[in-house]
């Protein structure tokens, strides 16, 4: 059985499904590898390291025409054209995003697991590319502000007199948050912490950051993400954020609900209470956004406020977001094989039958299928 592994096509991606230090553990499971030539140099990962690990270097024609399958990062920006029938395609999908590609995918005829589906299950932690994801997007997003921050993060007590340290505010306590958090107390910022989910109370605490609490009801959903609520719990949330809000130096907003469009939490007005110079950078921005006024993929500024709207921050740091997302993908390959090597596709497995969105051209996940219809 061939797995193929193609150069990315969505704009600006530079990441690549599989590393070469996955080639040996994939090669005892009994796959054969195949890489597109170049597939990798984007990540900094060379043609000569997939060859040594005894990977064939192929041109993408030969790739997609052998291969049983196709490993990609962002599968839904493969061609259906490059496609063939019954072809197992396996990445990062964006089923409830990309609703056309989903169409189109299956009109090709293949079989699509998208792996933001997985269930939150131990048993599938090894695969969980959200959660590996969302570490580097938190991390890079600090980053970001601090390059940005016409201050420095840390008090510094210098000949010139103390520079006091820079304001952080997180809100979202996810894995990306708690990144955040982490990433900013590094750097020397004071740091605080909000989640609609009181129990990473202490998580936030455990970082160095200051929880912030708010008498609001606990929007704790399924699987320990955020659960969608009414627009009164948002308003009130609002409310109670803006002043947390006003006095700080650099905003991080995390808050996203699956398959839903991001919560706005900061609106036009608490922006201009900001001090100037301040930064919001929105993780949510791919989904809408927590900021009202960012705009995916800009750099707004309202007055003297910058908002920022990164929506592949994983992309920005290649090497190591290939290597986690590669090891993710290991693990997912290697549960979708029985005891003697073969595909266990109709075997009862939640991972299998959560992560699969289309069977041989079949949509089969009833939320996909009814964002399609939509």
């Amino acid at each position: 059985m061939q797995i193929g592994v193609p150069r990315e096509t969505a704009p600006g991606e530079r990441r690549v499904a599989l590393v070469p230090d996955a080639i040996i553990p994939l090669t005892k499971l009994g796959f054969s590898i195949a890489v597109e030539t170049g597939a990798g140099e984007p990540a900094g990962f060379q043609n000569a390291a997939y060859e040594q690990k005894g990977a064939a270097l192929v041109s993408r024609s030969e790739l997609f025409g052998r291969s049983d399958i196709i490993t990609a990062v962002r599968p839904a920006f493969t061609a259906a054209s490059e496609l063939k029938r019954n072809q197992i395609l396996i990445g990062a999908a964006d089923p409830f995003g990309a609703p056309e590609a989903m169409k189109a995918l299956a009109e090709a005829g293949v079989t699509l697991f998208a792996l933001e589906l997985l269930p939150r299950i131990t048993r599938a932690q090894a695969m969980d590319i959200l959660s590996s994801m969302a570490t580097i997007a938190g991390y890079k997003a600090v980053l970001m502000a601090a390059a940005e921050l016409p201050r420095m993060f840390p008090m510094l007590i210098t000949a010139a007199g103390t520079v006091n340290p820079a304001k952080v505010f997180v809100i979202g306590a996810g894995v990306a948050g708690l990144q955040a958090i982490a990433t900013a107390r590094r750097l020397g910022a004071i740091v605080k912490g909000y989640d609609v989910r009181p129990a990473v109370k202490e998580q936030v605490e455990s970082l160095g950051a200051k929880f912030v609490e708010m008498e609001l009801e606990s929007a704790e959903g399924e699987g320990g993400y955020a659960k969608s609520m009414d627009e009164s719990f948002y308003r009130k949330q609002r409310e109670l954020m803006a002043r947390v809000v006003a006095e700080s130096d650099v905003v991080i907003t995390t808050a996203a609900i699956p398959g839903r469009k991001a919560p706005v939490l900061i609106t036009a007005d608490i922006v201009r209470s900001m001090a100037p110079g301040s930064v919001i950078v929105d993780l949510a921005a791919a989904t809408g956004g927590n900021c009202e006024l960012t705009r995916p993929e800009e750099n707004v500024r309202d007055g003297a406020v910058l908002i920022l709207g990164p929506t592949n921050l994983p992309s920005t740091v290649p090497y190591h977001a290939s290597m986690m997302f590669s090891k993710n993908l290991q693990a997912f390959l290697k549960n979708l094989l029985n005891k003697e090597g073969n595909l266990r596709l109709d075997e009862p497995d939640e991972i299998i039958r959560d992560s699969m969105v289309i069977r041989s051209g079949e949509i089969v996940n009833p939320k996909v299928a009814e964002a399609i219809k939509g």
